[in-house]
């Protein structure tokens, strides 16, 4: 099925037809360059920033692995299942506030509600580093999870409003690469920070949170200005380039792309649609593994024979490499069980970091790839997400002391979450959509079944039924 051009007006006044998501001046061809243009220009004032807030909240969630090390246990006097319960607490809020989370900034601008948010967990970060006892840090790590809930699910959903399908998947990539070069940054910049231990009278561990923390704070105060909104109000684009971007989009089968009003239908859809449960299982298959590589990494380095700042400092050289290269997950897991080897099991952290963190954007891109409709896409995203991240309570808590050097049952279970992942992976068939069977009855025309709904125009049925629409195609 073809979708009908529609026309725009550029800045000169010509005529802007969009044909299958490419913009062409009238009795012209479309110009490739032009296109790229435009989308460079996008590229440039949303990936790279967000990019860079992304790895603040992954340095500012994980870094308290890195501050363990500096004997923060011993000078909170809490016990390793204290401390595990306040890594749970923290995915605990985080899941619980993604979808509202999402809901606001769809209502709000990004550009207000992401900023706000920042400042916050800026906030909370750095008086993490200001606590004397276990229920400090407790309350401390449950208000980081509230305030840091919204930026993955939110920029995930807000990059999904700017790019076609096919574009989205290496933004997505990109932004999440932060992830494994906070990974990297957040040894180095541990080994550093910690060499302000005592000044001020804190403690090494205080201090990487409380820097850690104040470089947040300011990051968010800046982003109001940095940060742009949705296509159809971004002030950095002519109004024939919103233009353009909006009728793109709708090329691409985004047919809400120009704005939707907030109905409960639409959250109704998400919460009910069984490709969000599906997804949903295939992310809690990757996410979990990623928390407990990144909460227990060093953990894991150190117990094999390494002081603390060479066991943060061997961190970095994973996480680099994970930014570039791709291999199975369960390879490197399959290892760690088996190893006894303080070599072997470094060797093994390798594979495991190039598994699992390109899985994360990969998967994400798939779900948002495969639901229309704004609100539809925001709730389903971040219901994925949060299910996601609520098993990080569970890797908060399969890395036991009791257990050390070689942690067979935290292992163990990251292998079974991986398997349990690929297992429900499966591939969305478009065959019923070829044969005509689920043709909506068009008012005018001929064919279709009562059954999928009768609509007075095409554009009315796409509309009202988004990515359940008898045009709409599934994709990986």
């Amino acid at each position: 099925m073809t979708l009908s051009s529609s026309p725009s007006i550029s800045e000169k006044g010509d005529v802007v037809h969009v044909e299958d998501g490419k913009a062409a001046p009238e009795g012209g061809l479309y110009n490739p360059h032009v296109d790229r243009a435009l989308m460079r220009k996008v590229d440039m004032r949303t990936v790279p920033w967000l990019s860079f807030l992304y790895l603040l909240c992954f340095l500012d969630r994980t870094s308290i692995g890195n501050a363990k090390l500096y004997d923060m246990e011993a000078d909170l006097k809490i016990t390793d299942t204290q401390y595990l319960i306040c890594l749970t607490v923290f995915f605990i809020s985080y899941a619980l506030f993604e979808v509202p989370s999402n809901i606001v900034l769809k209502r709000l601008k990004p550009s207000v509600w992401l900023s706000v948010l920042m400042v916050l967990w800026g906030v909370m970060m750095t008086v993490q580093g200001l606590v004397h006892n276990y229920s400090g840090l407790l309350v401390m790590r449950w208000m980081l999870g509230a305030f840091e809930a919204g930026l993955f699910p939110g920029v995930t959903y807000y990059l999904s409003c700017w790019y076609k399908r096919s574009e989205f998947g290496i933004r997505a990539a990109i932004f999440f690469s932060a992830a494994t070069i906070s990974g990297a940054f957040g040894g180095l910049l541990a080994v550093g920070i910690a060499k302000m231990n005592g000044i001020g009278g804190k403690p090494a561990w205080a201090w990487i949170f409380i820097i850690e923390g104040l470089v947040t704070v300011a990051a968010g105060a800046v982003s109001y200005w940095i940060i742009v909104d949705f296509p159809d109000t971004a002030t950095f684009l002519s109004e024939a380039e919103r233009t353009v971007v909006i009728r793109r989009l709708q090329g691409d089968a985004q047919f809400s792309a120009a704005g939707e009003k907030m109905q409960w239908r639409h959250i109704r859809k998400a919460l009910t649609e069984w490709k969000t449960y599906l997804a949903m299982i295939v992310y809690a298959g990757v996410d979990m593994p990623l928390y407990a590589f990144a909460l227990f990494l060093p953990s894991i380095i150190s117990q094999v024979r390494y002081s603390a700042t060479k066991a943060n400092l061997l961190t970095v050289p994973v996480y680099a490499l994970a930014c570039y290269i791709y291999l199975p997950p369960a390879v490197g897991y399959i290892i760690l069980i088996a190893s006894r080897n303080a070599a072997l099991s470094y060797f093994a952290v390798f594979l495991s970091a190039c598994g699992i963190y390109p899985c994360i954007p990969n998967t994400v891109a798939w779900m948002s790839n495969n639901s229309e409709g704004t609100y539809k896409r925001s709730v389903a995203l971040a219901m994925v997400i949060s299910w996601g991240n609520l098993q990080g309570a569970v890797s908060s808590n399969v890395y036991r002391a009791t257990q050390t050097p070689w942690y067979p049952l935290g292992h163990g279970l990251v292998l079974m979450y991986i398997g349990t992942g690929l297992i429900a992976t499966g591939r969305v068939q478009n065959a019923r959509r070829d044969r005509g069977e689920r043709d909506e009855v068009i008012e005018g025309h001929e064919g279709g079944f009562e059954v999928n709904g009768r609509f007075a125009s095409v554009e009315d049925a796409k509309r009202e039924k988004g990515d359940e629409w008898s045009g709409y195609r599934y994709t990986l």
